[in-house]
């Protein structure tokens, strides 16, 4: 059993093969969002973080939870924000650029909220 320091309550994400974005392809947009889901859900597992995968196309009540609670500074300036979107709590962590971006400067735990760990190979 993991402490309750190594849980992110949620990575909101969608299983469908093709999201309408104008100006792209869908398929190609739907390959891309799914591999950044893959990566952030193969961090948190590699890392032993227990989360909760949401599929946003399955729920109409927790996509519209993920754009009320996306703070207006991560909006895109038309449409709404892509997945995924990755919470703690009702905290919000960030998007999948921002997730890169702490995994490349090792401070990832810092970026879901969580206490670091001492010499984590998953991470690097």
């Amino acid at each position: 059993m993991q402490p309750a320091q190594s849980r992110v309550s949620r990575v909101l994400g969608n299983a469908g093969e093709g999201v309408p974005v104008p100006g792209f392809a869908q398929s190609r947009v739907g390959h891309s969002i799914k591999k950044k889901q893959q990566d952030v859900v193969r961090f948190l597992e590699a890392n032993k973080i227990e989360f909760e995968e949401v599929d946003i196309t399955m729920s109409e009540e927790q996509r519209q939870w993920m754009y009320k609670n996306v703070p207006p500074e991560k909006k895109p300036a038309q449409g709404n924000p892509l997945p995924p979107q990755i919470f703690n709590g009702d905290r919000y962590c960030g998007d999948y650029d921002s997730f890169f971006e702490s995994k490349e400067s090792n401070t990832v735990f810092s970026f879901l909220g969580l206490k670091p760990r001492l010499a984590s190979k998953a991470e690097s």
